[in-house]
């Protein structure tokens, strides 16, 4: 995989909720730029070593 897009809405409660299109991962965050972090957490946590995407795009919407 080459690339991971996350569709990114903004929370009903405030604040921001990323979803990754085709896999299992969920995050959130109080501003853009947390939730840019908690992307880049999440995506680091979820797959082995060498074997994430080298591309992760936010569509925001």
């Amino acid at each position: 995989m080459n690339e991971l897009i996350f569709l990114v809405e903004e929370a009903p409660e405030g604040g921001y909720t990323a979803r990754a299109l085709g896999e299992s991962i969920f995050t959130q965050g109080d501003t853009l730029e947390e939730l840019r972090m908690q992307i880049r957490d999440a995506v680091h946590c979820h797959f082995d070593e060498g074997q994430a995407p080298r591309v992760v795009t936010p569509e925001h919407f």
